[in-house]
């Protein structure tokens, strides 16, 4: 195209606001649209987080903030990490970026030199590989298995290692499998780490407080303080605090990595909303007991949403431990005919067929990495979750 970058040549349009938008457009033109396709709680941001925007608002907090984030907010951080992960870091290695997504972006943008390789386990959020591409680096995408709950196994992170890897991504609770490592599995992972002390971890926690049951969330540098000198640990308040539209993102990790990207930052962004950043303090300061609340909400409707997808034909949909999502496979669906007569070939086919059919949303498991899968977000009511897992049944019978 001569005018358009080879960084940009190299990058895909997100799986997963494609699908949002093309459910949008149908609802525009006058269809029952149900959308299980978008990352977003369905609860509003906590009140005590509003009044604070507010109050920052009325007090005139509305100058640039220092590019790495406001003081109170990165100590706030701080003090997260070593009251909910045991992780000794100062304020000074934190930084504040406007939603994980830039957080992530600029650890790649900072690090990657062409030919460096990041090891991302298959299924894994739509951003990973793209983000690397455009950092110039090499994406690894190393398969997971659905009877292995969707996790890296390590004699695979074993396998996917050589010199030129610099970054293993860990997403857990992942999108979009819902999958979330418990403490031993963590430790066999980062066991093999060990033994490669050229490979930096980052770790994308933004599901962090939406585990379910007994599980007990753990985050790499908490199970293997050995390797905090080369753990970057990304953390949000998207979804633990419903605060999508505030585009707040942070991370702790090492100081020459911090400093390195809060160079970058600088000539790119530079501070992140001033409103929401004192929003965020209020969010990680203040009241945390509506998320023990709000998970067990999410839990009966994971349990439902489960249910429900086992009693379709053709769809096998193991229970996750976290975030708000489920990764069915519709992989005996496949070959099978739809009522107009269009054979299922791929899993886009299936989600193609299933929106045009009932106009339920959801995303293909290959814009993820692995499939034939799709992905449903119950980030939503359970009467919405219901009739859309009844379309969905009703769908999946029709095949022949």
């Amino acid at each position: 195209m001569g005018f358009i970058s080879d960084a940009l040549l190299r990058v895909k349009p997100s799986a997963t606001i494609a699908v949002t938008q093309k459910a949008r457009d149908l609802k525009n033109a006058g269809r029952d649209i149900i959308s299980l396709s978008i990352g977003e709680p369905d609860f509003d941001t906590p009140d005590n987080v509003k009044r604070a925007a507010i109050a920052a608002i009325t007090r005139g907090e509305t100058k640039y903030t220092p590019v790495s984030g406001i003081a109170p907010l990165r100590e706030a951080i701080a003090a997260k990490f070593r009251r909910e992960n045991g992780l000794d870091y100062k304020a000074s290695q934190t930084i504040v970026g406007t939603g994980g997504k830039h957080i992530l972006f600029n650890a790649f943008l900072a690090t990657l030199n062409k030919g460096d390789e990041v090891i991302i386990p298959a299924p894994y959020w739509v951003s990973y590989p793209d983000m690397v591409a455009i950092a110039g680096g090499t994406p690894v995408a190393v398969a997971t298995r659905m009877e292995h709950g969707f996790k890296l196994q390590p004699e695979d992170l074993d396998k996917a290692i050589t010199p030129q890897t610099k970054w293993l991504i860990l997403n857990s609770p992942s999108n979009p499998s819902g999958a979330a490592y418990a403490r031993a599995e963590l430790k066999a992972l980062t066991d093999v780490l060990l033994r490669h002390p050229h490979v930096w971890v980052l770790t994308d926690d933004i599901y962090e407080h939406l585990t379910y049951g007994d599980f007990s969330f753990v985050t790499p540098a908490q199970v293997e303080p050995n390797l905090m000198d080369r753990t970057l640990t990304m953390n949000g308040v998207s979804k633990a605090y419903a605060m999508t539209g505030w585009r707040i993102g942070y991370a702790a990790g090492p100081a020459k990595l911090i400093q390195a990207m809060d160079m970058l930052q600088g000539q790119q962004t530079s501070g992140a909303c001033s409103i929401a950043q004192w929003a965020s303090v209020e969010a990680l300061n203040g009241p945390q007991d509506f998320i023990a609340q709000r998970r067990k909400i999410f839990e009966a409707r994971r349990d439902l949403v489960v249910s429900m997808l086992n009693q379709a034909k053709y769809l096998k949909c193991p229970s996750p431990e976290g975030a708000f999502y489920v990764y069915p496979s519709c992989a005996e669906a496949m070959g099978r005919k739809t009522r107009d007569g269009k054979t299922l070939q791929t899993d886009e086919d299936f989600v193609s067929a299933l929106l045009e059919a009932e106009g339920v949303a959801v995303v293909q498991g290959s814009a993820f990495g692995l499939g034939p899968n799709f992905r449903v977000s119950y980030a939503t009511s359970t009467e919405v979750l219901e009739d859309a897992c009844r379309k969905i049944q009703r769908f999946c019978a029709s095949l022949v």
